[in-house]
């Protein structure tokens, strides 16, 4: 059986030295600012020392344990690591499946610190995964940001770890009110919110196959020093007459375009996952790319990828 999830940095040998240094060196780092990179998930990176010559040549340079399966609970067979490390400022940005931030040296892996959010591991959660966390940066200030598996959003101090505690209650923002009813494990958040300007913009992951009445799929904004809700959107409204259903929710990563001022949200099937006689209407932003003005949350344009879904054909990216 695992007992921990590790991260491992490999070295190119045909780089000037086959040796790490004693630590990172910003000025000579190429970041790996966000999820896929940067703000518009392009997977894009101007590194250029690994080649298709040399990458049969790397080797292990350190591991790190994240210890992420102890203490041993029913949930540790539901746990994946999927989170994509951050790299900024010289410091890597690594979140484990159960919501602990852990801050390392890139170039020795050395633990800077840790912040763990105390996820209640006896809930039978409906994911329990975190595929990594966002960075804000201003004013000389650096701002860690997640989601959680039991519906919180987070700010951390980048530099010290510490919760920032004028963002929201203490450092936090419970994301559970205004989202209709739901049973409490269903409802987290499993992706990295996105960054843009002075907003972090957060979704949501719904256990969506339960009942017909789950919870709402609200994406909101909130302002990224205070806390304060900017713009909420919710892919059901408007909803038919006498229509039922939940969820809809945005559970991949969110891109935004800063040029443009444009956050792109995929969205999931309505609920139920498999039966759609409940859910009157078009659903027209359930199953679909949608553009969102980044300062309003007003819907600029749409693109439904399924029709009446019922396949659970979520939209699990953005484009």
């Amino acid at each position: 059986m695992r007992t921990s999830f590790a991260l491992l940095a490999l070295l190119a040998l045909s780089c000037a030295s086959t040796q790490p240094p004693a630590s990172s060196n910003p000025s000579h780092d190429v970041e790996w600012p966000a999820f896929a990179s940067d703000q518009g998930g392009t997977h894009y990176s101007s590194a250029a020392d690994i080649t298709r010559e040399n990458v049969s040549k790397l080797q292990k340079v350190w591991t790190y344990h994240t210890g992420a399966l102890e203490p041993v609970t029913d949930l540790n067979h539901k746990a994946a690591f999927e989170a994509t490390p951050v790299m900024v400022d010289g410091t890597l940005y690594v979140i484990t499946p159960f919501n602990k931030v852990i801050a390392l040296d890139p170039a020795t892996g050395a633990e800077r610190w840790t912040y763990d959010a105390k996820i209640d591991r006896s809930y039978s959660y409906s994911e329990v995964t975190s595929r990594g966390v966002s960075v804000w940066r201003g004013g000389g200030e650096t701002r860690i940001f997640f989601g959680t598996l039991d519906g919180r959003l987070i700010a951390i101090d980048g530099k010290t770890g510490k919760p920032c505690a004028d963002f929201g209650r203490f450092g936090q923002i419970d994301l559970k009110r205004d989202v209709g009813t739901f049973w409490a494990p269903d409802y987290g958040v499993t992706s990295p919110p996105a960054v843009i300007g002075d907003l972090v913009v957060v979704g949501s992951s719904i256990g969506d196959n339960s009942n017909v009445d789950t919870g709402r799929g609200v994406v909101r904004a909130f302002d990224v020093k205070t806390g304060a809700t900017r713009w909420s959107f919710d892919p059901l409204l408007p909803m038919a007459d006498g229509a039922r259903s939940g969820a809809a929710n945005a559970w991949g990563p969110i891109a935004a375009d800063v040029a443009r001022g444009l956050v792109f949200v995929p969205t999931s099937s309505p609920s139920p996952d498999y039966f759609g006689g409940a859910r009157l209407g078009d659903n027209r932003y359930a199953n679909s790319v949608v553009a969102l003005r980044a300062s309003t949350g007003a819907v600029v344009w749409s693109f439904q990828t399924v029709h009446h879904d019922l396949w659970d054909y979520d939209n699990a990216s953005p484009p």
